[in-house]
């Protein structure tokens, strides 16, 4: 059964909604796909704040018209999943991470900072760490310091320590 026109709408208007605060786009092939599989991939984009979904690629054609990912709207053919994100890595990452386990989940493109990605591109996007591993890392990297030096400093307190036994 077809959508009416308001309920077309709605759906323009969601997507709309979802596009004006995304920094990354990512479609992909779900061809014979299992309804246990999809949702899998589906609770692991929620857990990542990442909007998925199938969607009509007309309707996700006029959401995307006149936003920095109207140039996405010419590999929107066929049966596509919709992996939409405010994260520039996450949605790369979930279709990514979903298609090296799933052979039916074929990438197709993607759109980031206004540049449509083919599929070596995607994956690329997809292999840059999130932003919460590059700000571990960050922390990680001021602290060796600092715990090198008190490091130090208790080896020399167990020094003075023996040395005066």
């Amino acid at each position: 059964m077809g959508l009416n026109l308001n309920d077309k709408k709605a759906v323009v208007a969601e997507v709309s909604a979802q596009v004006a605060n995304a920094q990354t786009i990512v479609i992909a092939e779900y061809r014979g796909i299992g309804v246990v599989d999809l949702t899998v991939l589906r609770r692991k984009a929620r857990e990542s704040g990442v909007y998925l979904r199938v969607l009509k690629n007309t309707l996700v054609r006029r959401a995307v018209a006149d936003t920095p990912f109207a140039g996405l709207a010419d590999q929107m053919v066929g049966p596509l999943i919709y992996s939409v994100s405010a994260d520039p890595v996450a949605a790369a990452k979930i279709l990514s991470d979903f298609a090296k386990s799933n052979d039916k989940l074929v990438l197709k493109a993607g759109s980031y900072a206004g540049k449509v990605l083919d599929k070596a591109g995607v994956q690329a996007l997809a292999s840059i760490p999130s932003r919460e591993e590059l700000l571990s890392k960050l922390l990680y990297v001021m602290q060796a310091p600092v715990a090198g030096f008190v490091r130090g400093l208790a080896a020399l307190a167990k020094q003075r320590e023996e040395a005066t036994a």
